[in-house]
Parts: structure tokens; sequence; C-alpha cells
């Protein structure tokens, strides 16, 4: 498989330090691309790449926003080069979204009934036995 093409400009300093987990996520993404979705529901065969691309958004944002190992410029180029999701970062910042799975579990657009996913109601106001999946990216509970 050939490498994804980034832009022309060379990264910034300290890319060295994150491109093996960078490359690794990517070589996951496109191994769950082909594998055959045969015996899944539609929507679960795009589950694990949710998921894949949470990580990824997270491990940027942990780096930066939490632990500040990388610097501005390095995440700004991650950001635009779409490595990870600028609005999905924007999102975590707010309080309540702290732990926020995908943007598609609070469009309320999507819904039938005009409100948020399943997966950002608090589990301690659902059900103990039913186990609840969402069913844009099968998060189990992302609000707490």
């Amino acid at each position: 498989m050939p490498k994804v093409r980034r832009s022309k400009k060379p990264p910034p300093e300290g890319w060295e330090l994150i491109e093996p987990t960078i490359e690794e996520l990517d070589a996951k993404m496109r191994e769950h691309e082909t594998e055959p979705h045969e015996g899944k529901r539609k929507v679960e065969a795009l589950w694990p790449i949710f998921k894949i691309h949470l990580q990824k958004s997270r491990y940027l944002y942990d780096l930066y926003y939490k632990r500040k190992a990388i610097s501005k410029e390095l995440y700004d180029y991650c950001i635009k080069e779409k490595i990870a999701d600028a609005n999905l970062i924007a999102k975590w910042k707010k309080d309540g979204y702290e732990r926020l799975c995908c943007l598609r579990c609070i469009q309320v657009r999507d819904t039938n009934f005009g409100t948020n996913c399943i997966c950002r109601v608090p589990r301690s106001k659902l059900d103990q036995i039913k186990i609840v999946e969402c069913v844009h990216c099968g998060c189990r509970g992302c609000s707490g």
C-alpha cells in the first residue's frame, strides 16, 4: 500500500516522534476498510473506522492539550493535513463533551425525534441490564 499523500510542505519539527503512531493507526484504518463485511449490518462495518478516527484525534488532542508534548506548528500541521478532526477536538474542549465519540451523536437531524443519540444519555439513567450501542458509531456511552 502506498503511503498517504501529504502536502509538499515538509512536516514541522517533532513529526518523527508521532509519525510511527499515526502510520500504525493509518495501517489499521486501511485494514478495516478492506476487510469483508458479510454477516454484519451496514452500519456495523463502519464502527471500527469510527473508533480508529477517534483514537487518532484523541492521540493528538492529548499530546497537545493535556501533555503539551508537541508544538503548535505540529498540531496545526496535523489539523491542516486532516490527520485529526478539528471539529471533534473543538467539541472536546467544551464542558460536557469531553468524551464525545463522534459528531453524528450530537446532531439532532439524524434522529427520528430530534434528540441526541442514545450514547449521550448518562449510564445512571439507562437500564443496567440492557446493553445499548449507538447506531452511528457503536459507542456504548460517551456521556459518562
